[in-house]
């Protein structure tokens, strides 16, 4: 993944109100952090928390689940950072991780998943028209087995269709995130629901 932005992660130099990314230095932390190195881990903690406390926000639209969810999310991250293969992807990676753990916290409050599916998404259409309390487990059913497959989707595949159908993010939002370019998103939004369209169907 190439860069678009290079910046000292010290300096506090920040683009729309988020602080821009070093990423060939926290490619380095994330390599000296899978070898056990505390002190690289906190550096990344510092580097990312903003953002990842933003899209917290976002989705929860709540500050103190959001903390929570920060907090569990870095923890999570902790535990799983020797899993990940491509130092290049810990951002999406982070986020997917993020996403679910905001996900789990919105449906333990609701105690159900929110109405409606993501709309242009293949098998959107299945949850239309449902009234009856039988159909609405049903539509509850499939939504959960779409987020699954998407889940399951290559990571960038999965962060950007995640950004983009659930939680509303433009495409230079998406972009500025993961840092790829606007088509770079296109492009893995189309690979993405491409794969989708192979599983559910």
């Amino acid at each position: 993944m190439q860069k678009k932005d290079e910046a000292d992660p010290g300096t506090g130099e920040k683009r729309g109100g988020v602080e821009i990314l070093d990423y060939a230095y926290l490619n380095d932390l994330v390599v000296k952090a899978q070898r056990g190195s505390s002190n690289a881990f906190a550096e990344l903690y510092a580097a990312t928390y903003q953002r990842q406390y933003a899209y917290s926000c976002r989705y929860l639209k709540d500050v103190h689940l959001a903390q929570d969810a920060l907090q569990e999310s870095f923890i999570r991250a902790l535990r799983g950072l020797g899993r990940l293969q491509n130092p290049d992807l810990f951002i999406a990676w982070l986020g997917q991780i993020n996403f679910r753990v905001c996900y789990e916290m919105q449906e333990k409050r609701l105690r159900e998943i929110s109405s409606g599916a993501p709309q242009d998404l293949p098998g959107a259409e299945a949850h239309s028209g449902y009234g009856l309390p039988e159909d609405e487990v049903l539509a509850v059913d499939n939504r959960k087995y779409i987020l699954r497959q998407v889940m399951n989707l290559p990571l960038v595949e999965s962060q950007v269709i995640l950004m983009k159908y659930y939680q509303s993010m433009t495409l230079d939002e998406i972009g500025d995130t993961l840092n790829i370019s606007r088509s770079t998103v296109k492009r893995y939004l189309r690979a993405g629901k491409k794969h989708l369209q192979k599983t559910i169907f």
